[in-house]
């Protein structure tokens, strides 16, 4: 594993333990260059996945796209990282066992319906951009189905 601070190609692993439930394994190395410690995480991955966006567009599958996006959702909400992580994981496992390609709106769709279980306002903060809202009736109306437990 290459080091992040110098670039050297070896590394040393210190520790190795589960994490995300048993999802992921982090591992604590050190370089065997310049002596730094970091951390990488070892994930399954099912298949490459190829998202195709709404105007015909693909391009690779990115987590870490798919984690931002919901971390920006649930900025400021008492949501516990790990409780983010279980969700990204199960969203990637979820469109993993669809196939090869997967439309963007059904990772909007399984973001939504993740964050609708999750935290009401980060659903509420997701869906506004997702569904492009331009008025305020548009937060009204999402936050009544909402509140009805649609």
């Amino acid at each position: 594993m290459r080091c992040p601070f110098c670039a050297h190609e070896d590394s040393q692993v210190k520790d190795s333990r589960p994490s995300e439930d048993g999802a992921a394994i982090r591992r604590r190395r050190q370089c065997e260059g310049c002596g730094a410690r970091f951390t990488t995480f070892e994930r399954i991955q099912l298949r490459d996945l190829t998202v195709v966006k709404k105007d015909g567009e693909r391009e690779p599958f990115d987590r870490e796209k798919l984690a931002r996006s919901i971390a920006i959702a649930c900025r400021k909400r008492d949501i516990p990282t790990e409780r983010l992580d279980r969700l990204v994981s199960s969203i990637q496992r979820q469109l993993e066992t669809r196939g090869d390609e997967v439309r963007a709106s059904e990772i909007g769709e399984a973001v939504m319906d993740g964050l609708k279980a999750l935290d009401h306002v980060a659903y509420i903060r997701f869906a506004s951009v997702y569904k492009d809202f331009s008025e305020p009736g548009d937060f009204a109306e999402i936050a009544g189905a909402v509140g009805d437990g649609s």
